[in-house]
């Protein structure tokens, strides 16, 4: 989920390349190689530039694109739309599952996808997205390496890094010794001392908290990647959720509400991310964020192209419009996480104290963080096991364990 951020915005003054790029498809009628090998249906790379279409079908959660309607400071659509001729239509969603399903509707054909990890990974799975041919992204090499490499699948590139962010440690300095790892949320024993005033994010994808918790407690159960969990590893993680959930005050949604815990008093420990260090911090409120000993996660947004996409060239002019650091900058500032393209930190354009508070262009900070990823059935790709968990199983073990 994102949420507004209050800092003023600025316009947006980034000008767009007009690159464009025919996007070739595989399936029947549309085109292809012969002698391919890869299943027909699966969209291809594009290789060649092309003229603008005109129009522009994009996917997202609320938040991911602002074209003035919620804030008129607050667009950069309508300084590309003025540049490019692609008239940009927009399908805000409320949930990813909402989005993954979308995008799995073969009777709808979206050009673009804001995609967070939980719903990104399956997309490439199921093939309902293009590679992307970084060479035609002007500005690509400029976003973050550790970023870039995300959404690498077999040699090709699935998506363009857009924005992220860490799931860090939160406490209130006032109420809460500073605390080392994630046992202040998950040992029952330490949980206990803040009972009913602890706040979790409320994703499945929060399970992977609780795995880096018992990989440093349990070794036995051999837990390498939070987020590739096999049957045993995702049961150990669910129980650990269901000792600790007698203790919890909230599981927040949106950011708004764990900054309103803090503030109120409600809270004094819990999951967050730098957006809300930084409101309470801006608001003089005594909380620090510390990246646990077991490990911290983290996500990224990324843009990607639809497997059934109508608009090829315009699509290639919003990828390359939306890395851009002037567009970056104004992304950063309205959602409260990190942009992508460090060069949104040079100049006049976002305050040092902003990039600062949220790490951007902190290589050694990134390299700390466990991206998530989609989890699937396979623990390894390469020797094409399936003996993980996948997120509709995760789901299920998220809703047992904080809500039944």
């Amino acid at each position: 989920m994102r949420f507004k951020a209050t800092t003023r915005v600025k316009a947006g003054a980034a000008v767009a390349v007009a690159v464009a790029v025919a996007l070739a498809l595989a399936a029947a009628g549309l085109g292809g190689s012969e002698g391919d090998d890869e299943p027909v249906g699966v969209a291809k790379a594009a290789s060649t530039l092309g003229p603008g279409e005109g129009m522009l079908n994009l996917l997202a959660l609320p938040g991911s694109i602002e074209s003035g309607g919620t804030d008129p400071r607050v667009d950069w659509v309508t300084p590309f739309q003025e540049r490019t001729g692609c008239k940009v239509g927009l399908k805000a969603v409320k949930t990813p599952e909402e989005m993954a399903g979308l995008m799995r509707d073969a009777d709808r054909r979206y050009d673009g996808v804001a995609a967070p990890p939980e719903v990104a990974g399956r997309l490439v799975a199921e093939n309902q997205v293009a590679p992307v041919n970084t060479d035609l992204v002007d500005g690509y090499k400029k976003l973050e390496p550790k970023l870039r490499g995300l959404l690498r699948r077999n040699g090709k590139t699935y998506g363009v890094p857009y924005v992220w962010s860490a799931n860090l440690l939160m406490y209130d300095t006032r109420a809460v010794p500073p605390p080392s790892g994630w046992s202040a949320l998950f040992d029952p024993a330490q949980a206990r001392r803040y009972s009913g005033r602890i706040v979790m994010r409320d994703s499945p994808l929060a399970i992977a908290e609780a795995a880096l918790y018992l990989k440093g407690r349990d070794r036995k159960l051999k837990i390498r990647d939070p987020y590739s969990l096999t049957p045993a590893q995702l049961a150990a993680a669910g129980r650990v959720l269901t000792r600790q959930r007698p203790h919890v005050e909230e599981y927040w949604e949106r950011p708004a509400d764990a900054v309103s815990a803090f503030a109120g008093g409600r809270a004094v420990l819990g999951q967050a991310g730098p957006y809300q260090v930084d409101v309470l911090n801006r608001a003089s409120r005594p909380v620090q964020g510390v990246l646990p000993s077991e490990g911290v996660t983290g996500w990224m947004d990324a843009w990607m192209i639809g497997a059934r996409v109508q608009h090829p060239n315009c699509m290639y002019q919003w990828l390359q419009w939306t890395a851009s650091p002037d567009v970056q900058q104004q992304v950063a500032e309205w959602t409260g996480v990190a942009p992508a393209n460090p060069q949104a930190c040079s100049g006049d354009r976002l305050k040092p104290g902003f990039c600062a508070a949220y790490h951007v262009g902190d290589r050694d900070y990134l390299e700390k963080i466990v991206f998530a990823h989609a989890p699937t059935k396979a623990c390894d790709a390469k020797a094409k096991k399936n003996d993980c968990t996948d997120y509709a199983e995760w789901t299920r073990t998220w809703i047992e364990s904080t809500k039944l």
